[in-house]
């Protein structure tokens, strides 16, 4: 399965695609007090060990399993160059930049010869979760870039190898996912979690979240020499990218935002969203399913919704068996189902799929929920549920109980009937952090950026169309460019010709497109 761009909720549908209600959501402990999140420091002078140390370069090992390798070392590059991987340190607390450091994992290939080089242009892939140290050798849309770029990319603190969040065992994470829980058992085993969270990661929960991270980006730029930071985000890298902007407006170099947060919304009114936006992923899977009447299981659309409603009623009620004595649970399959409607390349694994699963076997959709959700073939887990559980919950305030999403549960079914009543859920996922978050909206206001080129795809499910709108009114008049796609999936570069030349040109020739260019 092709590795998208993933996004950032403090819903469960997320990265870790509903972290299977009780992965690393936490409920609420009244014996234990929270920690609060460092405060916003002002941009302070890091030491000359950390703005001038220099990095170590070498042939880049196999990625490690909580970056989610899979033993393999990256291959080289068309033209014979290696990927090469270093560690750069970072203060653990910018509020106390001369104390503790960690290490955060990098990789780059260097742009190809030829005298035109720009600089360094740094990517991220969403979640929060996502390891960049094992995502960019497999994106091949960005190739075409190390024309003029050293394609870089790392693991964000908190993340695979740069001081990853631990939380439970391999085989704790496969018995939470293969258990279905209700609003009350869902309480009480991500209140274990959170301790588990706690025990193993306490030190770096309070510094994990996006405003460190951006400041991470600033100093990597000071390290790899580059005057401006160059950026492509992707998914929860839009939310990075803005913040970045708004703390270091003057640093913003050529900068493209892909799949777009909305920054004006709260956890529960993302959550909400995205209910309607996979649901309306799943419309559009069914409409051109029918129309391939060879393949597709179901004769209309209203046929589909009807059996995959009844499907994952039937898993709730008795779970499919699937290999090695595990369980495709309602939850699993809802997550298997989601992890394919990312991108319309999948809907035909997804109609093979939802046909086994109505045959008995519940192998297909656990097999796609396993690799969304970061468990590879052998069982061990990467670091995705747990970073993305710490970075969301050290980002947001919002705490909901159990008796908040009971309330709203007729709201969010009314979504989707497929999808609502399980993000639903996933509003548990910061309650009883040990975190106290920072806020319930990113601040992305950026006055005096360069032009921030901003993309919204009319059919994304995770990232709807409209906080592409928001993203670009918050940066600012004269920041936020809109380009809008008329396509199906979770972002565009690559996928999209329109958006794809566009792109090129702004970051290849400084070419910033007319704001609400559509792309059809």
């Amino acid at each position: 399965m092709p590795r998208f761009p993933v996004l950032r909720t403090t819903s469960l549908l997320s990265a870790s695609v509903l972290l299977t209600l009780g992965a690393t959501a936490c409920s609420p402990d009244k014996k234990d007090t929270a920690r609060p999140a460092p405060s916003s420091p002002a941009a302070a002078a890091l030491p000359a060990s950390l703005t001038s140390q220099k990095l170590d370069w070498q042939p880049c090992p196999a990625p490690s399993a909580a970056q989610g390798g899979e033993g393999k070392a990256p291959g080289k590059l068309p033209d014979g160059t290696a990927w090469e991987c270093a560690h750069l340190k970072a203060p653990l607390d910018y509020a106390k930049p001369a104390g503790d450091t960690i290490g955060l994992a990098l990789i780059r290939a260097k742009a190809e010869d030829g005298g035109k080089r720009i600089g360094s242009l740094v990517f991220n892939f969403g979640g929060p979760g996502a390891s960049g140290v094992a995502t960019l050798p497999e994106y091949a849309a960005a190739q075409s870039l190390r024309t003029r770029y050293d394609l870089v990319s790392f693991d964000p603190r908190g993340v695979g190898n740069s001081a990853g969040v631990k939380c439970v065992s391999d085989k704790e994470m496969d018995r939470l996912r293969d258990q279905t829980f209700d609003l009350a058992g869902t309480a009480a085993q991500t209140k274990r979690i959170a301790a588990a969270c706690k025990k193993n990661s306490g030190k770096v929960l309070p510094y994990v979240g996006t405003e460190s991270a951006a400041r991470d980006m600033d100093l990597m730029r000071q390290v790899l020499g580059d005057a401006k930071l160059n950026y492509f985000g992707m998914s929860y890298g839009t939310e990075l990218g803005g913040v970045y902007a708004h703390l270091f407006p003057k640093n913003v170099g050529r900068t493209v935002l892909d799949a777009v947060v909305d920054p004006t919304k709260d956890p529960a009114q993302e959550a909400l969203g995205q209910a309607k936006g996979f649901q309306l992923a799943l419309d559009n899977y069914l409409a051109d399913c029918v129309e391939n009447p060879a393949t597709c299981p179901y004769r209309s659309p209203e046929e589909g919704r009807r059996r995959i409603t009844g499907l994952l009623a039937k898993t709730g009620k008795k779970p499919l068996p699937a290999k090695n004595g595990r369980r495709l649970t309602q939850e699993n399959a809802v997550v298997g189902i989601v992890a394919m409607l990312y991108s319309k390349e999948t809907w035909p694994i997804l109609s093979l799929a939802l046909t086994a699963t109505e045959q008995g076997s519940g192998d297909p959709l656990l097999m796609m929920a396993d690799t969304y959700s970061g468990r590879n073939d052998k069982g061990r887990y990467n670091t995705m549920q747990a970073a993305n559980g710490a970075i969301n919950c050290a980002d947001t305030k919002q705490r909901s109980t159990p008796e908040d999403v009971q309330a709203r549960l007729p709201e969010f079914r009314k979504a989707s009937p497929v999808f609502g009543e399980l993000t639903a859920k996933g509003l548990l996922g910061c309650t009883g952090w040990p975190v106290t978050g920072k806020s319930d909206t990113p601040e992305v206001s950026a006055p005096g950026a360069a032009p921030i080129v901003v993309i919204g795809n009319a059919g994304d499910p995770a990232t709807p169309v409209e906080g592409a709108r928001k993203m670009a009114d918050k940066l600012g008049k004269g920041v936020g460019v809109l380009l809008t796609v008329k396509g199906e999936g979770h972002g565009t570069y690559g996928t999209d010709e329109c958006a794809t030349t566009a792109v090129n040109g702004h970051l290849l020739d400084g070419k910033v497109p007319a704001d609400g260019t559509v792309c059809s």
